[in-house]
């Protein structure tokens, strides 16, 4: 079975995520480790360290990732953005290793009107100049999230993560994020078992499905196609229950971790229906 949960807030302190996502009953977890409105972030303190570190042990080690800041573009052709982007990005990377959380999920930036080859050159050379920077004990996985496409935005074909991974010196390093609504939104359809199919049949021959990592469970508020990224709760938008189902009853995926991205209040209640949507399809196995 998938492990579910969802994005978790970190106010309060790092380690509050987790209190919030045993009250959802959450298996999975995802958070950012700084503001990710912000350029600049100061180091993590050691007491901050070890009072996560500590609270993650406490509730079971449970599958973990840390989302990057929506500011680093390390695709921009722009001279400034790029040194900013990588420096802020290096960082990300290093936090998560003194964490000791395994995944990196990124969005793989946008070309800014350069075209989309050369911006995924310029993401592919500066992911590996990150990685050569930050070799630790502890490496951790960059996971290139699947896209809607918005703008000039890479990632919402499966050509392009494809190219940055068989183009990169560190291959062993990347790996891949499903979001579905951005999924639905790039114009991959999974709504029926044949869409289902022919989809990950693609991403299959163009990716691999061994690079799937993680997944983000959204509906989409907008149409197949649309191209762009606005998510909603399971069910009440364009994708529709069958295509979660199909998901999450697939063997390929019974050990990946699946969170939620979708709106939600300080109460959470929210969360807690979608993840009750979402068992009810595992147990009744599928729609079919």
């Amino acid at each position: 079975m998938p492990f579910l949960g969802a994005h978790m807030s970190v106010t309060g302190g790092l380690e509050r995520a987790f209190d919030r996502i045993v009250q959802t009953k959450g298996e999975a977890l995802q958070i950012f480790t700084r503001n990710q409105r912000q350029w600049i972030e100061p180091p993590l303190a050691p007491e901050a360290v070890s009072r996560f570190r500590a609270r993650w042990r406490e509730t079971g080690k449970m599958p973990l990732a840390v989302h990057d800041s929506y500011l680093i573009n390390l695709a921009s052709p722009d001279p400034l953005m790029e040194r900013k982007s990588m420096e802020a990005f290096r960082a990300e990377i290093r936090r998560a290793e003194m964490l000791g959380i395994p995944f990196l999920i990124m969005h793989p930036g946008a070309h800014m009107g350069a075209g989309i080859e050369p911006g995924l050159r310029r993401l592919t050379a500066n992911l590996d100049t990150v990685f050569r920077g930050t070799r630790s004990g502890v490496e951790v996985t960059v996971l290139l999230e699947i896209t809607a496409g918005q703008g000039t935005g890479l990632g919402s074909r499966f050509e392009e993560p494809a190219y940055v991974i068989e183009h990169s010196r560190f291959p062993d390093r990347l790996g891949v994020c499903v979001d579905t609504a951005h999924l639905f939104a790039a114009g991959y359809d999974f709504r029926t078992p044949t869409a289902y199919s022919d989809t990950l049949s693609r991403l299959d021959e163009v990716i691999g499905l061994e690079r799937i990592r993680f997944f983000h469970l959204n509906d989409s508020l907008r149409e197949l196609g649309s191209r762009v990224d606005r998510h909603t709760h399971i069910g009440k938008g364009a994708i529709g229950l069958e295509g979660f189902s199909l998901f999450l009853n697939d063997p390929r995926f019974k050990n990946h971790p699946m969170v939620l991205e979708t709106p939600k209040g300080p109460d959470l209640k929210d969360d807690m229906k979608n993840l009750r949507t979402l068992r009810k399809l595992m147990r009744a196995g599928g729609l079919r």
